[in-house]
């Protein structure tokens, strides 16, 4: 069974294997990489290899979760994009991160497109949000050329604020 999820037209999105362990820890470990990620702070060993196990349970629960991101004819493992649900919230939420080495080329865009669009087909999902800091623009511009709409922000526990972004379907649209 392929462990291929979807492709875009440079890039092809999968299933997480045990072999990611150490492009995932080139992602979640590099400070500015994460600068952006939950608590802003670089992930470890122990921590990755705990997410990995979350996130195939997610795959179990409810088909879907983060995902590996490779380019096409390509080696390795770039980033990761995916769908969760953050303390158990009902709508589906965007997250995604790469190397740094492949910022500013369009993938972010392409992939959070695609995963849109595969969900939406897959899962009948009509609709799901992205949150990110208020001064995270790059993130900002992904998710507006993605379709996505920015709406309002919201105060956190902790006092720092979150800018929320909202997708839906249009009827017949997935």
């Amino acid at each position: 069974m392929s462990d291929t999820v979807f492709e875009t037209e440079r890039l092809r999105v999968r299933r997480w294997r045990d072999s990611d362990l150490e492009p995932l820890l080139a992602v979640y470990g590099d400070p500015e990489a994460m600068k952006w990620v939950d608590d802003g702070k670089p992930i470890a060993h122990d921590e990755c290899v705990r997410w990995l196990g979350v996130t195939r349970a997610n795959y179990e629960a409810r088909g879907y979760g983060m995902f590996a991101v490779e380019e096409k004819g390509a080696l390795g493992v770039i980033g990761f994009c995916g769908l969760v649900h953050p303390g158990g919230q009902p709508e589906p939420e965007v997250k995604y991160a790469y190397r740094r080495s492949h910022w500013g080329r369009g993938i972010a865009t392409e992939v959070v497109v695609g995963l849109i669009r595969f969900c939406a087909r897959e899962f009948g999902i009509r609709h799901l949000i992205a949150t990110t800091a208020p001064e995270n623009t790059a993130s900002h511009r992904v998710l507006l050329k993605a379709g996505l709409t920015q709406g309002l922000q919201r105060q956190e526990d902790d006092g720092t604020l979150t800018q929320i972004f909202d997708w839906r379907s249009a009827e017949g649209q997935g």
